[in-house]
């Protein structure tokens, strides 16, 4: 078995020059897949042949629990040595114990890890009880950009890394909000459509300091709280301020001709990498650019813990089936991608995805990516209010539209949102406990 395992055993062929074939389960197209990954694997390892499986029909229709059922399905028809998985998948598949441990591949092959960044060695160990069972070679997370040259004109201080939404939307303030839409100054934009308040509360701020909609286990609503009521404030402030740009509805917002960010009329945003390549473009293509200095800092942040972030997320982690009767091929595969030469291939190319492998790209058009890595994962906790249900979203809105209105009390609004979310949470615990019984 060693000697299997040892390329240095006599008579035996590296895996590179072995003849071999994986199957490799991915989430997108084929054509996709070898545009991403799949092309440069081939020129790399011309004797490992590949079949690409798609999985992408698998959430069409269907709940999570299902979702999951499905897809152990699927790896149980297919058969699949590699499967690139999102963060959710990662960790249910790894609880079912359907993934291998990688740790002890890792140390055979010493293969180097030290300069993957740690955040996302730390997300991934976490989720694996303190064992690797994937490695990513991407992550995602955004930053705060500003338009330097605004803050200088208007003599307002610099943002700085590890800002919280409070403290950006504080800055956002400070300028002017005089003059016609098209014309005047924001401080800050967020997305390519207009945003409700119970958006920006629930999706946006909420979201950044871990707040939960509602206890799970103990089916109960979690809303009516101090720290809530501050999200939703905070919500309304800004909508009535009016620092916050929103382009209107159906408009081509988001577009680089019409973004007033690129126009140099917003002071701050938030944006992955892929804003720093839209940046570049728009101030040789888009006609009635004001070039200007962009800069970039870590955040929105938690003010209780401003050096760590809830925004890194794995969209593509590779993983070998626990099942795999090719292993080893699997595994050279994913020391590949997610190894030195694929980074520094990949390192020229701008996207929604960062490298986990650092060192290859430092900066894009002169500006420094250090404020994208600076932030440490927080750990061991849930989704925040992306689990929130319909029900008690839409109480929100309808609540929040009354405190615009002049209706209702925010405090008003919060009793009403936990007391009628509580109500329709209820309801739909007890239907889905019916539905279980009539399904035996």
């Amino acid at each position: 078995m060693g000697c299997m395992l040892m390329v240095s055993c006599t008579n035996v062929q590296p895996i590179k020059e072995k003849p071999s074939k994986i199957k490799i389960m991915y989430n997108w197209s084929e054509s996709s897949f070898n545009l991403q990954y799949g092309d440069m694997f081939a020129m790399k390892y011309p004797n490992i042949e590949f079949e690409v499986v798609s999985s992408q029909d698998l959430r069409l229709n269907t709940g999570t629990e299902d979702y999951y059922n499905k897809m152990n399905k699927f790896i149980e028809e297919e058969q699949p040595d590699v499967l690139i998985l999102d963060n959710s998948s990662y960790e249910t598949l790894m609880s079912r114990g359907m993934l291998l441990e990688m740790d002890p591949l890792i140390k055979r092959d010493n293969y180097d890890t030290q300069g993957i960044y740690s955040a996302v060695l730390d997300i991934l160990k976490e989720k694996g009880t303190g064992k690797l069972y994937g490695l990513s070679p991407n992550f995602e997370t955004s930053v705060v950009y500003y338009n330097v040259d605004l803050f200088n004109k208007y003599g307002i201080e610099l943002p700085h890394d590890g800002m919280s939404w409070q403290e950006i939307m504080d800055v956002a303030r400070l300028f002017p909000t005089d003059g016609d839409e098209d014309n005047r100054v924001y401080g800050f934009s967020i997305g390519n459509s207009p945003l409700s308040i119970s958006y920006l509360a629930a999706f946006m701020f909420a979201e950044t300091q871990g707040l939960q909609p509602l206890n799970k286990n103990a089916m109960k609503v979690t809303v009516n709280t101090e720290t809530w009521t501050e999200m939703f404030k905070l919500a309304l402030d800004v909508k009535k301020s009016g620092t916050l740009y929103e382009p209107s509805v159906g408009s081509l917002g988001g577009s680089m001709e019409s973004s007033p960010f690129f126009k140099g009329r917003v002071a701050m945003t938030t944006e992955g990498p892929y804003l720093l390549q839209q940046f570049k473009e728009s101030q040789k293509t888009v006609e009635g650019i004001n070039p200007f200095q962009l800069g970039i800092v870590s955040g929105p942040v938690d003010p209780k813990e401003p050096e760590m972030t809830r925004n890194i997320s794995l969209r593509e982690i590779t993983s070998i089936a626990m099942n795999s009767g090719n292993s080893d091929a699997a595994w050279e595969f994913i020391k590949y991608i997610n190894g030195e030469e694929f980074a520094k291939a990949k390192s020229r190319l701008v996207n929604g995805t960062l490298l986990s492998r650092t060192g290859f790209i430092k900066e894009i058009n002169g500006l420094s990516l250090d404020s994208f890595y600076k932030l440490k994962p927080i750990l061991s906790e849930s989704s925040g209010s992306s689990g929130i249900p319909s029900s008690l979203f839409e109480i929100m809105e309808r609540e929040m539209k009354l405190v615009q209105e002049n209706k209702k009390s925010l405090d008003e609004a919060m009793n009403t949102i936990q007391t009628e979310g509580q109500a329709a949470l209820d309801k739909e615990h007890k239907e889905a406990e019916l539905n279980k019984k009539e399904a035996k």
